[in-house]
């Protein structure tokens, strides 16, 4: 890649809020149980080539490109979809599962403040993210599936949410900032 080109910008900030997004919405709706025979971890495989893999490289173009918080978000999430993904299906306690959960959480607390000034697209989905993995923490721990199913649609919503962010990106739909998206302004980074 030409040096002089940047390798990170709002195009791979989108991409990386439409994997965040599609990947969140697979989770998330396989935890809430509203589709027969559908459970997160059918999502295992998009978690770890488009949660994990996809977003840590947009990261990545963004730490290169200059922007810390973007790249911070996106290879933080990467990593952590990466390694949910590769270990699903794998014998673990609910302990030990609910424990990656909080750990996730923090990860979503800390995006979610670093994410102050980005509008409510962003702050949002970073946030309903951290919602969503402290439920599904607290379910394991509890054994609670009521839980479960609320941390799920919490996850479904943030996948909406930066979905949405995306393709208001690309389509210069409104990302209730006061502005059209595309336009130099990222939709939820």
């Amino acid at each position: 890649m030409d040096k002089d080109v940047s390798a990170g910008s709002a195009t791979s900030t989108t991409l990386g809020h439409l994997a965040l997004g599609l990947t969140l919405l697979a989770f998330g709706i396989g935890n809430t149980g509203v589709i027969d025979n559908v459970a997160a971890s059918d999502a295992a495989a998009l978690a770890t080539w488009v949660g994990g893999i996809a977003l840590f490289i947009v990261g990545l173009l963004e730490f290169r490109a200059g922007d810390g918080g973007a790249g911070t978000a996106f290879a933080g999430l990467g990593a952590f979809w990466f390694t949910w993904g590769m270990g699903t299906g794998a014998e673990v306690s609910a302990e030990a599962a609910g424990l990656f959960m909080l750990l996730f959480a923090l990860l979503a607390l800390t995006l979610t403040l670093g994410a102050s000034g980005s509008g409510i697209l962003g702050q949002g989905v970073y946030g309903l993210l951290c919602v969503s993995m402290l439920l599904l923490a607290i379910a394991s721990f509890a054994g609670n599936d009521g839980l479960a199913k609320a941390g799920g649609w919490a996850g479904a919503v943030a996948g909406l949410a930066a979905w949405y962010g995306a393709t208001a990106t690309l389509a210069h739909w409104p990302t209730f900032t006061g502005r059209a998206a595309g336009r130099g302004v990222t939709a939820t980074g």
